[in-house]
């Protein structure tokens, strides 16, 4: 089994903080990321609502439409 000095650990241990260094700038990278998902996914939340919202809107024109016409299905009976 190969012999572990004190050189070898400290050369080791010198090494610990640049590694360190490059996991806190990819977490940075990641939670950079990560944000810009959620406002993504903020805004497609956004469309979707005023989406149902127009359609909503046309429904109810549609409706209002099709009373003043007289064009509703009265239902057999």
């Amino acid at each position: 089994m190969a012999e572990v000095s004190n050189e070898l650990i400290f050369e080791v241990l010198k090494q610990v903080p640049q590694r360190l260094d490059r996991v806190d700038h990819k977490i940075d990278e990641v939670k950079a990321e990560l944000s810009a998902l959620r406002g993504h996914q903020i805004s497609m939340q956004q469309d979707l609502h005023n989406i149902y919202g127009i359609l909503a809107r046309s429904d109810l024109r549609l409706d209002h439409i099709e009373r003043r016409l007289e064009l509703n299905e009265v239902p057999a009976q």
